[in-house]
This record gives structure tokens, C-alpha cells and sequence, in this order.
């Protein structure tokens, strides 16, 4: 690439040296703006159709949107024509603004204001380019006449209005490429437009700052930001707006820098559509603001629905990695992630009657606020490790693996899904771990036990033998709980020494439907060696638990004969 130093250059620094923003914290939601159907939709390869539009109108007024761009009336017939469905057909609800661009030309001022005719109320968004390669190699117009054409079309603006009594007007103007324009000249040509409208507390007009090209980092966009709001005439008479785009991939972060830069306003889109790489991500920011204990003042609690709309109305697919709402997100497959949110879901819970924060390592917020189940927050694949397997089957189906079952189990399902190439799914994560450890029927099975207690736990059980012929036993022993007299009747039947080295056990589920589980490590003649039984009797599980080890042992031991013969 050409790296000559003369090609580019740096961004020059804004005149501000006690800037205050980096000390302020956002305590609330800014007013919110979408510009989805105009800004958005001029963005397409194929324009939305009045279809699209109305599905896209709807989903921004249900999620609480309550400042929407709807076009340039003057400039496209479909966008004329969408606003006069709009107001002919009641369809703007009593506290949403509708607004319009137009460029400061009378003739397409005249006819945004015929389009908006018998509109409640109605934001008219006017605009003029104002940087010095807009002025000198687009315009070849000096600074004053580019403020003259500013004032002339805030004079052209307030007298349009004037023939529509009726209506509750707003005015607002853009310097466009605000973050290219010098800030002095900036704040000049807004202050003489301000002082054709005129603006009071009560009734405030807009002054929308745009990055129309991100050309440098956010933190300069939020000195431009600040400056412009100390300079500014009648400030407690103007409604500072941000309309910030993606060029270096810093909209939202310049957005969220500019409302600490003491911006009252935000323009952008849903999913962050827009000209070249983008506009302001609304939800993004939204969800920034969210996740700081912010009230967004945007109802984002149907994340699904959002992107459905947004993909079918734009023919743009939402990456599954979109910030807080793509549909991987809050997923993890990494094994060290999936152990720490295990974890943390865990000690969550535990103080969840607590007046306590938030606390999960690598959710930053609940999934369950943006209505994401907790069924996709670990998902299993060649990448996983056992803290990720034992949270999906305990998740799942109840089942709290042992460390050492989940050491076991974890490289049976990585070569799994490294077989068939993807995620494995928390069924067949299920029926490699009952392979694996639940082998009660065969070579041998309990037929049936009888427990009596004079001091030790002495057990009758009849094992059930299945080979080349079916064969009963009788075992007997005792000792210090159940499984110690099981294997005290194994060994003195069959000669193996039986330690046990670990047991545990729970419940799964509750009611008549209950069911127990049961995990026992042994010790067969010094080899460890781990057996699994679930049951609706507790006893009975243990039992088969053991002799789920036992059948084990036995099969690993006929494998290594096998392979000595070979």
C-alpha cells in the first residue's frame, strides 16, 4: 500500500484544552431518531417498496422510537407519496415526529412542505454542505456564501411554515460534513441560522452535527462536539443532534463520546445500515447505555423480530457476532469460557434474592433481558472442554457430572464433533455420555437385593449373568453403607478387590417423576475405573452404579487380551 506522507494526513486538533467530557458519565437516554427510511433505505442496492417501508414504519413506532426520518419527499415520488400514507391514512401515532430532509433549494422546500400537508406535527430537516473541499471543490463558494445559502434556506423553511398554521413545525439544520468543517465556521453558519428561526426554551430548534465521513478518531469527534456546545448562541434554545457514520468503525463509540461532549439527540438505524459502512448502530448504543444501568428508553426485549425485520426490509443478514444481539453472541465454545460462565451462573444464581449486581465472566448482561434463553449461552463443539459438556447436560437433563465422569467424558465428545464437523448437540452429548458410562445390563445386571442393618449394611443381591447362557447368583455381604457391602459380596464371590474412591449422587427432577442419579469411581484391583446408573430408586441406582464400573472393568479388560492376541 502507499504509505508517502504526503497523501494523508492526520486530523487536525479542535481548539480545546479543558475539555470536560472525559470526566461526565450518561445518566440518560438521549432522544432517539431513526433514520432507517431515509438515510437507511438510500443505502440499498434495491430501494425498499411501500410494503417494506410500512413493515419497517411499524417496528420502529412498537419499539418506542419516537423521532423518525421518513424520507426526501421532494426528491422521490415513493418517498411523497409514503408520507402523504402516512398522514391521509392517521397512521403516526400522537407522540411520534415524523421528519423530512430537503436540501435549501425553495422549489424542494415548497413541495416537502405540500407533502406534510395536514400533518399533527413534523420535524423539517434543511441542509447545506459546509467543509473546505465541499465549498472550494464542489461549490467553488466561499464561507460567505456558503452561510448565505444556509440563511436563505432557514428564511425559505419559516416562511413555508407559516402556510401551514395547523401544523406543530420544528426546524433543524445540518452543516453537512460537521466533522470536516472548521469549528469556528461550524458554529458561525449555525449561529446565523439560528438567528433566522429564532428558537426559545419552549419551542427549541435542531442542530444536527454530522460525521458524514468519519475521518477521525471519537475522541476528536467529542471535541468538536464540546466546542460547538460551549459556542453556540441560545443554547438553552437548541436541541444539539449527532448523525455520526461508520468510516473508521467508530459510530456508536463517537455517538457515545459526543453525548458525554453534551449532545442531546442521536440519529442513526437499526442494525446500523447506511450509506458506505454505516450510521450510528441505535441498538448498539442503546444496549451500551442498557448495560450501564441506563434506562434506553427503547423496548430491544425482541431482539429476533428486530433483525427478521431489519433483513427482510433491507436484504442485508445480520452477522451472527452483531453486538448484544446477534444470535452467537452469547455463545461460547471455548473451553476456559464455557467452565467461568458455568461457574459464574452458578454463584448467580445462588444471590439472586440479593440486592446484588449483575456478575457473569463474559456476559455482560443477562441474555433472558434481550429474550435469549440460557440454551444457547454454552454450546458444544471440537473447541469445548468439560466445564462446557457438564453445564449442557446438567442445563439439559439435570445431570451434575463428577470432575473425573467430566474428564472422561470431555475427549469422547471432542472426537465426536471433530468427526462430523461442527456443533454437537446436547442429545447426542447425552447418548455418548450413557454409552460411556452407563453399562448396567450386561455382562452382568442386579436382579434384585435385600438390605438389613444390625450394626453394618448387610445386603442379599442376586446378579443376573448374560452370556452364551443366562445365570443367576446370590452375593452376599456387609459393610458401612450399601456400595461397601455390595463390594464386600462381589469380592468374596468373584475374587476382585473393590475400593471405592468416590460416590455421589442427586436427584433429577421432582414429584412422581423424580429419578436418581448415581456416579461411583472404584478402585477393581487397583485400576480406577468410573460406573453411572440412573434410577428412580436411590438404592438401586447406586447398585447398578457399581455394576456399571464392573461391566466396564470387564469389557476393558477382554479389549486388552484382544490386543494381545493380535
Amino acid at each position: 500500500m502507499p504509505t508517502h506522507h504526503a497523501k494523508y494526513r492526520p486530523s487536525h486538533p479542535v481548539p480545546i484544552r479543558d475539555r470536560t467530557w472525559p470526566d461526565r458519565r450518561i445518566e440518560q437516554a438521549p432522544r432517539w431518531a431513526s433514520v432507517d427510511l431515509r438515510d437507511g433505505n438510500q443505502a440499498l442496492r434495491a430501494p425498499m417498496s411501500v410494503a417494506q417501508k410500512q413493515q419497517l414504519w411499524a417496528l420502529l413506532v412498537d419499539i418506542g422510537v419516537k423521532e423518525i426520518e421518513v424520507g426526501f419527499p421532494s426528491a422521490s415520488q415513493p418517498d411523497y407519496d409514503f408520507v402523504r400514507w402516512l398522514v391521509e391514512e392517521r397512521q403516526i401515532p400522537e407522540d411520534v415526529t415524523i421528519q423530512v430532509l430537503v436540501q435549501a433549494r425553495a422549489d424542494l422546500i415548497e413541495r416537502t412542505f405540500a407533502a406534510l400537508d395536514g400533518v399533527h406535527q413534523a420535524i423539517v430537516h434543511v441542509y447545506n454542505s459546509t467543509s473546505p473541499v465541499q465549498r472550494e471543490w464542489v461549490f467553488s463558494a466561499d464561507r460567505e456564501r456558503i452561510k448565505a445559502i444556509a440563511v436563505q434556506g432557514a428564511e425559505w423553511v419559516r416562511a413555508e411554515a407559516a402556510k401551514y398554521p395547523g401544523t406543530d413545525w420544528t426546524f433543524q439544520y445540518s452543516p453537512e460534513s460537521f466533522s470536516q468543517t472548521e469549528p469556528d465556521y461550524a458554529v458561525e453558519v449555525c449561529n446565523a441560522v439560528v438567528d433566522v428561526w429564532q428558537p426559545t426554551p419552549e419551542r427549541p430548534c435542531i442542530l444536527n452535527l454530522p460525521a458524514t465521513v468519519e475521518s477521525a478518531s471519537p475522541n476528536v469527534f467529542a471535541d468538536q462536539v464540546e466546542w460547538f456546545c460551549r459556542h453556540i448562541d441560545r443554547r438553552d434554545s437548541v436541541i444539539v443532534s449527532l448523525h455520526t457514520h461508520n468510516d473508521r468503525g467508530g459510530a456508536a463509540a463517537a455517538a457515545e463520546l459526543g453525548l458525554l461532549a453534551g449532545a442531546d439527540r442521536i440519529e442513526g438505524t437499526l442494525l446500523g445500515n447506511g450509506e458506505r459502512t454505516g450510521n450510528c448502530d441505535l441498538v448498539t448504543l442503546a444496549m451500551n447505555l442498557y448495560s450501564q444501568g441506563v434506562d434506553p428508553r427503547l423496548d430491544l426485549s425482541d431482539p429476533d423480530r428486530i433483525i427478521a425485520t431489519v433483513e427482510e426490509c433491507t436484504g442485508i443478514a445480520c452477522h451472527p457476532r452483531h453486538p448484544w444481539i446477534g444470535e452467537l453472541v452469547y455463545t461460547a465454545f471455548s473451553g476456559s469460557h464455557q467452565d467461568a460462565i458455568n461457574k459464574s451462573l452458578h454463584h448467580q444464581r445462588a444471590v439472586h434474592n440479593r440486592d446484588l449486581p449483575w456478575q457473569v465472566a463474559y456476559l455482560p448482561i443477562d441474555p433472558q433481558d434481550l429474550g435469549r434463553s440460557y440454551e444457547a449461552v454454552i454450546r458444544v463443539n471440537s473447541q469445548s472442554g468439560k466445564g462446557g459438556i457438564a453445564f449442557v447436560l446438567e442445563r439439559d437433563y439435570g445431570l451434575q457430572l463428577p470432575r473425573w465422569a467430566q474428564l472422561e467424558l470431555a475427549p469422547v465428545v471432542q472426537r465426536a464433533s471433530e468427526e462430523q464437523g461442527g456443533i454437537i448437540d446436547s442429545a447426542s452429548i447425552r447418548g455418548l455420555f450413557e454409552a460411556l458410562f452407563i453399562q448396567d445390563q450386561a455382562p452382568h445386571r442386579l436382579g434384585g437385593y435385600r438390605i438389613s442393618r444390625n450394626g453394618h449394611d448387610q445386603i442379599e443381591a442376586t446378579i443376573v449373568s448374560v452370556g452364551r447362557e443366562v445365570q443367576e447368583q446370590r452375593i452376599q455381604g456387609e459393610g458401612e453403607g450399601v456400595i461397601a457391602a455390595f463390594a464386600d459380596a462381589w469380592s468374596r464371590t468373584f475374587g476382585q478387590t473393590i475400593d471405592v474412591r468416590d460416590y455421589r449422587e442427586h436427584a433429577i427432577g421432582a414429584g412422581t417423576d423424580a429419578e436418581a442419579a448415581a456416579y461411583v469411581q472404584l478402585a477393581i484391583d487397583g485400576q480406577p475405573v468410573a460406573g453411572v446408573a440412573i434410577d428412580r430408586d436411590t438404592v438401586s441406582a447406586s447398585l447398578k452404579a457399581v455394576l456399571s464400573a464392573l461391566n466396564r472393568s470387564a469389557g476393558m479388560a477382554k479389549n486388552v487380551r484382544m490386543q494381545q492376541v493380535a
